[in-house]
């Protein structure tokens, strides 16, 4: 079983993408990212710090915008839209959940498509699901790729499963293995028979939400496991994978924390340097 270390891939990219920032700022260009919290949930301001702080390693400026639950949505459409026009700012990110009263797909929709370091915007999904480049693609399954690249797995012609369709992970994931030309089910909450999938997969990516969905008697031997889960149980990390167990029929496995989220961020810079760049 080998460990798909996210951790040090993902430090790896960063002292990457130092030069590349270096390099925009000779030419006059200063990476920058903005980034908006609406309320005072205590995760979302963790990973908003995680944020700035890899912002802080790459030499990306970050502005941060903490804004009360409160806000309406015209407030934040208004403040959306100064940040579309301002040249200085590459990247708008927000970070979800919102709260109840602001819909999520109005605010989404009103991040110009070039700043939308997210890619979560419909021209953006566009261009991901007509397996062009032009565009930003989502930062979790996009450093799903990256991983799996970086340890040689070739996906072309692989049985794989996606447990999550979301917009945010998993129906992009399912996008990005049908570009890369595995083969590909989506699984979710009325799936009627989960094993029948796993059973047979040759790579599965667990987005559930769920701690410890996916057991060993569920995957065969010599699986493939992405675990994108994260989960608090007893004040601690846990993913949707039962690792104990299924990394002992796995060729290959992502730890949890370590994985994947450490990827995410850098996907996240990565987008953000891409559409400084875009500006030359």
């Amino acid at each position: 079983m080998v460990l798909l270390d996210g951790k040090a891939l993902s430090l790896k990219i960063k002292n990457e993408l130092k030069l590349k920032v270096l390099e925009l700022k000779e030419k006059s260009i200063e990476p920058c990212l903005a980034v908006i919290l609406v309320g005072d949930d205590e995760a979302s301001k963790i990973y908003v710090q995680n944020k700035i702080k890899a912002c802080e390693f790459c030499g990306i400026k970050s502005l941060s915008y903490h804004l009360k639950k409160d806000i309406t949505q015209n407030e934040l459409l208004a403040l959306i839209n100064t940040l579309n026009y301002d040249d200085s700012i590459h990247g708008i990110l927000i970070q979800l959940p919102l709260p109840s009263h602001i819909n999520k797909d109005i605010i989404l929709e009103n991040i110009a498509s070039s700043k939308d370091v997210d890619g979560f915007h419909p021209i953006n999904v566009g261009y991901l699901n007509l397996g062009l480049e032009s565009g930003f693609l989502p930062c979790t399954p996009l450093g799903v790729i990256k991983l799996l690249k970086a340890y040689d797995i070739n996906l072309a012609g692989l049985d794989t499963v996606v447990i999550g369709a979301s917009n945010i992970v998993g129906r992009p994931m399912a996008s990005m293995l049908l570009n890369a030309g595995a083969s590909v089910s989506i699984c979710h909450i009325k799936t009627k028979d989960l094993n029948f999938y796993t059973k047979k997969a040759d790579l599965i990516v667990v987005a559930a939400g769920c701690a410890h969905l996916l057991k060993a008697d569920m995957v065969k031997e010599g699986v493939i496991v992405i675990d994108v889960g994260i989960n608090y149980i007893d004040n601690k990390i846990v993913g949707d994978v039962d690792f104990e167990n299924v990394s002992k029929k796995s060729s290959y496995i992502t730890p949890v924390p370590g994985g994947i989220g450490p990827m995410t961020i850098a996907m996240l810079l990565e987008n953000t340097v891409k559409s400084a760049k875009n500006r030359l």
